[in-house]
């Protein structure tokens, strides 16, 4: 799966938080300053080239729409990260991020609790 930059990033959480929306519906869902209709466009044009959008033509309007799920998206993302940067090596992804990002004690609890589930769901 290609990877979105940051502006696609950003234009692709619009628009799995709209799941359908035409132009001015992309535009009204930034914060200001609004980028420009011709730079939505432009990124656009380059995540339907990268299969990530797609779109269906009313007249002369466009409704466009993710053909990608969001948490598709990031499971790969998550994947490649954990390959790249810690030897494919979940426990070296988990022992990184639980001390080097200041969680607190009740959010290290709340992790607990999920992979205890997790662990009781793999073995059923």
């Amino acid at each position: 799966m290609p990877q979105l930059t940051n502006a696609e990033e950003q234009l692709m959480e619009h628009l799995w938080k709209l799941e359908k929306a035409f132009m001015k519906d992309l535009l009204e869902a930034y914060p200001e300053p609004k980028p420009k209709t011709t730079t939505v466009a432009t990124l656009l044009k380059r995540m339907i080239d990268k299969d990530f959008v797609a779109y269906t033509e009313y007249g002369n309007s466009r409704e466009y729409y993710p053909l990608v799920l969001k948490t598709v998206y990031f499971s790969k993302h998550v994947n490649g990260l954990i390959k790249n940067f810690f030897n494919d090596s979940a426990s070296q992804f988990a022992s990184f991020f639980t001390t080097e990002t200041n969680l607190s004690e009740k959010e290290l609890q709340e992790l607990k609790k999920i992979v205890d589930r997790a662990i009781q769901n793999k073995k059923k």
